[in-house]
Formats: C-alpha cells, structure tokens, sequence
C-alpha cells in the first residue's frame, strides 16, 4: 500500500474509538534502545485512557490489539518516526523519514494523520538518470531510497556510439560536439517517452557540461528537475541518490518559501482566511486552494455540528478532536487544494494557519 492510499484509507475512517500512536526514533544504537522504552510507555498510556474512556469489557478486542502490537515493532530497524493507528477495524504502523512534531496518544473517533499529510507532501518520486561516461543508466526514486531500475526498449543505454568514423575530422571539435549532441538527443527522448507514461521529473547526476547541452537539446526541458555534479570514483547507487535527493530537498524547500510569498500577496485579493472556524468551512466546501500550516501549530476542538466547533486546551476531554489541522489539511488535499507545512516564521505575520481560497 502507497502512502497516498495509506493516507486516503486512515483519513476517512470513523471508529470509536481511533487511537493514534505517535513518537520521534533514533536510526542508530544506543538511541534506538530508548524508542523501545517509550514505545511501551505510550502503549500504557493508550491502553489506560481506553480502559478510563470506554470500558475494558466494551474496548476488549482494541485492548488486544494495543498489547500486541508492540511485538510486531523491531526498534532496531527504526527511522526518524514511528506511527500506529489503531481501532476495531485497522492497524497500520508507518516508519518515517521525517521526524513528528505531534507526538504522543491521540484518542478520538478519526486518526491524527497530520504526520501521515507532512510525510505525503514531503516524499517526492522521481526520475535519477546516471550520465556517465560507460552509459545512461534510470532509475526510479522516492527521496533518497532507489525503488528500481528502470529497463526497457530503450534504458539501460551503452556508452555513447556517436563517436568520430573520420579519421580526417578528430580535431574538428564542433563535429564531435555535434556528435556528443545526436547522443544526448536520443538520451532526452528516451527520458521523455518515461516521463509522460508516469509524471515524474527526472535528475541528472553528469559533468555540468553534458548536463548543459542535455537541457539545450531537450524537448521538454521542464521534464528535469536539474543536476548533481558526477563523482567518477563514487557511482553507487546510494550516493547518487543521497546526491539527488539534496537537490530535491533544497527544491522543496524553495517551493514553501514560494508558497508563502503567493499566500502574502493573495492577502491584498481578499482570498485569505485566518480564522480557523472560517478556514475549516471553506476547506470541507471545497474553497481551499493552498493550505499553510506552521509546524509547530496545533488544536484541539469538540465539534458542535458538522461545521462548527468549540476549542478546548485538554487534548483528554470527552470527544476532544486533538488536532483539527489535520482535518483541514486532508480536506484540502482531497479536494485538489496545496497543503504547506513550514518552519519559516515568515508566515506567522499572517497567522499560525492560513488558506488561500480559490474564489
């Protein structure tokens, strides 16, 4: 299951009750043996708060699961967060590469995805094409981790065979440039043949120079995300995709930072909401167009209706929603809208939580 369909499937879940298990992890020994003394602690802590909430007869099969589960966790093979969702009818456990900032027990009747929504947004899938100088080799990646090589008609490609047949040319530089570019050519149209039969943008791990005349030859250019400097000694697989995904991230990166300065002009078109009860309507009527949350923010709420709701402090309290962005961020996302998860502080001039609306 794809984290998108994990998303969806957790998303819309209505059970009571719905326990969300959340906790920062250590990839390495010693720290990694401290995971599984918290994880414990906070399966104590859920196990009670359900007994306390509703009954040890009525909740039986969801105590079972919550005691078994920990048994089915190897802390020694754990990343930089950790993730349960427990009810009646579900049990899934994510390992993520992003560290949680919601962490702890969630008690209501959905799921506190809003771990689940940063990790969605923040995964990229894309294209890594090795341009060396033995071939092009592709290959398929989500963040740093290489999913597969990509073999068809016309990937793997041997090293380059345009090369000079005329002995009375091997000085002529721009021959032999024009050949390194009939090369390239062939290169970008095998690339884009990929990249129109799955949408994903593609890095180039190659010399700057071949990287440049790729993107002068291009037939969509936009097809590429852009370039990692080729290292001859060092063509692993793992470091190439470790060198992509720096690229990647720092691309992210640069699309928040754009996202804000589109939501700080969107304020003089009357398009942006602060208000969270305001933001929470237009998001479940389908007006949110991009969603920017910082990390830091949370809030619980009991909802008075399907529209409405009152905040309260104590995440504990009876029918206590213990995060309502995550709410507001899935029915952005559900409904084609941008969610945006940030540490810029940039965007507190405007508010913790703000929406840009489509009309």
């Amino acid at each position: 299951m794809t984290l998108k369909e994990q998303l969806q499937k957790l998303a819309t879940e209505k059970n009571s009750p719905c326990v969300t298990i959340s906790l920062k992890t250590h990839r390495t020994h010693p720290d990694n043996a401290k995971d599984g003394i918290l994880l414990k602690n906070l399966l104590k802590e859920a196990e009670e708060r359900v007994i306390n909430d509703f009954g040890k007869r009525p909740a039986a099969q969801l105590l079972e699961k919550i005691e078994a589960v920990g048994n089915e966790i190897d802390t020694n093979y754990n990343l930089d967060s950790l993730h349960i969702f427990l009810s009646n009818d579900t049990q899934e456990i994510v390992k993520s590469s992003w560290e949680t900032s919601n962490g702890g027990v969630h008690i209501s009747d959905s799921f506190a995805i809003r771990s689940l929504i940063k990790d969605y947004n923040r995964s990229e899938n894309y294209l890594l094409m090795l341009l060396s100088q033995s071939g092009v080799q592709l290959f398929e990646v989500i963040n740093d981790d290489i999913i597969k090589e990509v073999r068809n008609d016309d990937f793997p490609l041997s090293e380059n065979s345009h090369y000079n047949t005329h002995s009375d040319r091997g000085s002529d530089s721009k021959h032999l440039d024009d050949l390194v570019r009939e090369f390239l050519n062939k290169v970008d149209k095998a690339l884009v043949k990929v990249h129109n039969e799955t949408e994903l943008k593609c890095v180039v791990v190659a010399t700057e120079d071949n990287y440049s005349r790729l993107h002068q030859v291009a037939d969509k250019p936009s097809a590429y995300i852009g370039y990692a400097t080729i290292d001859y000694n060092n063509v692993a697989t793992h470091h190439i995709a470790k060198q992509s995904w720096e690229l990647v991230k720092a691309q992210q990166k640069q699309l928040r930072t754009d996202a804000i300065g589109e939501m700080q002009e969107a304020v003089s078109q009357g398009k942006v909401l602060t208000d969270l009860q305001e933001i929470y309507e237009a998001s479940i009527d389908g007006r949110g167009e991009l969603l920017i949350i910082h990390q830091d923010f949370a809030q619980a709420v009991i909802m008075k209706n399907e529209r409405t709701f009152d905040l309260v402090d104590d995440i504990t309290a009876p029918h206590a929603i213990d995060d309502i962005t995550s709410m507001i961020a899935w029915e952005v996302i559900s409904k084609k809208g941008r969610v945006i998860f940030t540490l810029q502080d940039e965007i507190k001039d405007l508010g913790e939580i703000v929406l840009k609306t489509r009309y």
